[in-house]
């Protein structure tokens, strides 16, 4: 006796006037939006224009999607090609029908392509990717559950799938193993493994997205195992089990194997520096003006407006014509401090060429900054793309010799 289950929607379309809105195609395009968010994030802390995650994005969901759906048709052929099959079928792929591994082919290959375009690093690229792609697969696995398709074996259990009886395979029966709801969990699980591995543990480049592979198919492996879906075989395995198999050994070796630089993320101002963020606006200091009003009600009425001027101008630049301290006089009030003195051994020129010295060396530095971004020779080792500034091109930091002052 089924004591409780998850229900399945009763329709997986919803039609806005004569457009029909499917829910298996706005999954995929929620998992879509999803991992370019995800993924721009991750390049720009890596040092990349952010906009290439979608730039990308328009060359790897195409290829994916065909890919998808041409691993589906080769790998389950009756339905369209057998005798109680429709070839038209092939292209109605929003009733459901694509083989994830098909996806993940054809979306590599033209990621593939598209780094290529724009110069960069594809292994830096998947790193950044692939805990957004995982996520993209567990919203897109709902899909699933609208379609009611691809569930398990039948069960009792208090999670079950509930199924209409036009979908189910076994007649009769009427709840099953929720796959889909297992695979979305199990995607979860390996995201945050991912992120929490790419933040404590940064691996080489493109050992993450190796990492991605290896959880992914190894939690699909025993989620393949209770699916009843028709599907081909090999020694009495799913086709499905065996690619799994296969494929989760190729990642681990991998893993093992490559070795790769290690790229960090930058800086907050290294990446203003290049353009990628937004300054954050500075902090405005707050200056204390109790008592303001009650010491210039006490001040004398003699202080006029030279004295303003005075003021304004500060200590050092008083004019002594102007009724104030006289700055050759020690005892005077408001006198220049010893240090700006001039004696006779030139001791004021000296500081003066020092503080400008210093000066100059600072505004190179900065401008070395905003050349390069980050440190001489570091874009290169990170696979940048050739849209950001190149690292050769900076300016030296050593300021011009300054002439002696007599």
């Amino acid at each position: 006796m089924v004591l409780a289950a998850i229900p399945s929607p009763s329709r997986g379309v919803v039609h806005l006037g004569p457009v029909p809105l499917r829910a298996y195609a706005l999954m995929i395009i929620i998992g879509v939006f999803v991992a370019v968010f995800v993924t721009g994030r991750r390049l720009r802390a890596r040092g990349m224009d952010p906009m290439v995650a979608s730039e990308v994005a328009y060359w790897a969901v195409p290829f994916g999607i065909v890919g998808a759906r041409v691993y589906h048709v080769v790998s389950t052929p009756a339905a369209y090609f057998g005798r109680d099959g429709n070839v038209l079928d092939v292209i109605k792929i929003w009733n459901g029908g694509l083989g994830i591994w098909g996806a993940i082919a054809g979306g590599a290959f033209g990621a593939w392509l598209a780094t290529r375009r724009y110069g960069i690093s594809l292994a830096l690229f998947g790193d950044a990717a692939a805990p957004g792609i995982i996520l993209a697969q567990a919203i897109g696995r709902w899909g699933n559950w609208f379609n009611q398709e691809l569930y398990g074996k039948a069960s009792t259990l208090p999670w079950a799938v509930r199924i209409d009886e036009k979908h189910q395979i076994i007649p009769g029966v009427s709840t099953y193993q929720p796959t889909f709801l297992y695979e979305c969990l199990w995607n979860l699980v390996v995201a945050g493994i991912l992120l929490v591995v790419d933040r404590r543990h940064r691996l080489g480049r493109g050992k993450l997205f190796c990492l991605y592979v290896a959880l992914y198919t190894f939690g699909r492996l025993w989620i393949e195992m209770l699916r009843i879906d028709t599907a081909n075989q090999i020694l009495g395995l799913r086709v499905n089990i065996w690619t799994s198999i296969v494929v989760c050994l190729g990642a681990l070796l991998a893993l093992a194997v490559t070795r790769s630089p290690v790229d960090p993320n930058l800086s907050r101002e290294e990446q203003e520096a290049l353009g990628i963020a937004r300054s954050r606006p500075a902090a405005r200091s707050t200056v204390t003006t109790a008592g303001t009003a009650d010491q210039r009600a006490a001040a004398p009425d003699s202080a006029g407006p030279d004295s303003a001027a005075l003021d304004s101008v500060g200590p050092d630049s008083v004019d002594p014509d102007l009724g104030g301290p006289d700055p050759a006089d020690p005892g005077s009030a408001g006198s220049v401090p010893a240090a700006a003195v001039p004696d006779a051994s030139g001791s004021t020129a000296t500081t003066a060429t020092t503080a400008t010295t210093a000066t100059t060396a600072t505004t190179a530095t900065t401008a070395t900054t905003a050349t390069t971004g980050v440190p001489a020779g570091s874009q290169q080792s990170r696979g940048l793309a050739t849209r950001l500034p190149a690292s050769g091109g900076h300016t030296s930091a050593v300021p011009p010799e300054e002439p002696q002052l007599p």
